[in-house]
């Protein structure tokens, strides 16, 4: 004869299942798959794979299929300190600082204005909007992981909010990004106008760049040797970033460990070791596949009060980014496609900035894009410590 189990007993079992730390790393590894095949959609693409990995994770986790935030396991917690750093570190160990000078001055020094710009535009919005009366004590976090995606691109915004803990506020972080998103997108539209707009009124003169004949390299193939040399890089990376961290406390984990990752990049060897890019990638999707598992459904909708203040500040910010870049770049180069390409490599990165070049028929400006693009990954964390340091 069965017995039936005791009341409880079934619920605990399925709760042991559910936070078993290999099953919820599968399903979210199943996760960051299915986002990344969606991106290839058309309305995928809209969204980002990095946003659609958020929400699959946050309806598992609202339906209790996986751990949330109240129920936190420690695969969350090893991934938001190990596996996001490193991905960050890997991603920077594609930076080649001498060769942007292929870029040729004009893309390089409007790319260095617009992160000033970036800059100014953050610290202008933060006094006229005061995002901090309505987001508290998380709003300069929020002020420098702007600065750095606008800046950079999304290393720096990970970066900036690692260091910070801010990963933790999952309704608010999925918020932030959800906005970057929507003033990315709209910004995309406004560079393709650019050029359009501003030569009836202040007619321009292009510039054209010295490498014409270049084409970026795509090489990042993933082989044994390499694989075996990164993963001892990234873990030797960390380790020396925490002991420095333990003698000079006063220096951020992130900024060492994206130092040292830069500085390893303009190693030959190193710079030729393929993969660091697709793992990087890879580590940080996890990361924010974690994210997503942190949104739960009580916390979202408490953004209801702060999703405008922040559509109203990050908007703002980049409007003065904008109009910042356009006015000095009329002054200086008035090259309205360059001005626009770097625009967009500091707002939404060197892969929209590409699309950008690419749309203006400005097929020698492409590497160009890519190399100023991996210099706003250099700058961006640096930027947004400032930032937050300032306010």
């Amino acid at each position: 004869m069965l017995r039936r189990l005791p009341r409880g007993y079934s619920l605990y079992l399925t709760m042991t299942f559910i936070e078993n730390p290999i099953y919820v790393l599968a399903v979210l590894c199943l996760m960051v798959l299915l986002s990344m095949q969606a991106a290839k959609t058309k309305l995928g693409g809209k969204l980002s794979a990095a946003l659609m990995v958020i929400i699959f994770t946050a309806v598992l986790a609202n339906l209790k299929l996986i751990p949330s935030a109240s129920n936190s396991i420690p695969l969350y917690e090893g991934i938001f300190k190990y596996l996001a750093s490193i991905g960050i570190f890997y991603l920077l160990l594609e930076i080649n600082l001498q060769s942007l000078k292929k870029a040729g001055a004009p893309m390089i020094i409007l790319f260095l204005i617009g992160s000033l710009a970036t800059v100014l535009g953050i610290l202008g919005s933060w006094f006229i909007v005061s995002p901090q009366d309505v987001l508290g004590d998380k709003a300069d976090i929020i002020a420098g992981m702007l600065t750095g995606t606008y800046t950079g691109g999304s290393v720096n915004f990970n970066a900036i909010a690692l260091e910070y803990g801010f990963q933790k506020e999952g309704a608010l972080y999925a918020g932030t990004i959800a906005v970057d998103n929507v003033v990315t997108t709209i910004w995309i539209i406004v560079t393709l106008a650019i050029p359009a707009l501003m030569r009836p009124l202040w007619k321009d003169k292009k510039i054209h760049a010295k490498s014409q004949s270049d084409t970026p390299e795509e090489v990042d193939a993933l082989t044994l040797e390499s694989m075996l040399w990164l993963f001892f890089l990234g873990a030797a990376a960390f380790y020396v970033s925490e002991l420095i961290k333990q003698v000079l406390p006063q220096i951020p984990f992130i900024l060492t460990l994206s130092t040292i990752g830069i500085l390893l990049a303009q190693i030959p060897f190193i710079a030729k070791l393929g993969g660091s890019r697709s793992l990087g990638i890879y580590c940080l999707y996890l990361f924010l596949a974690v994210i997503g598992a942190y949104c739960e459904i009580e916390a979202v909708l408490e953004l209801q009060t702060t999703g405008l203040t922040l559509l109203l500040f990050t908007a703002l910010a980049v409007l003065f980014h904008g109009i910042l870049i356009i006015g000095i770049g009329g002054l200086t180069f008035r090259d309205w496609d360059i001005v626009a390409i770097a625009s967009q490599a500091n707002v939404g990165g060197s892969t929209s900035a590409i699309a950008i070049a690419e749309s203006l028929n400005r097929n020698e400006l492409v590497l160009p894009a890519i190399l100023v693009g991996t210099l706003g990954n250099a700058l961006g964390t640096y930027l947004g410590f400032l930032v937050v340091g300032l306010l």
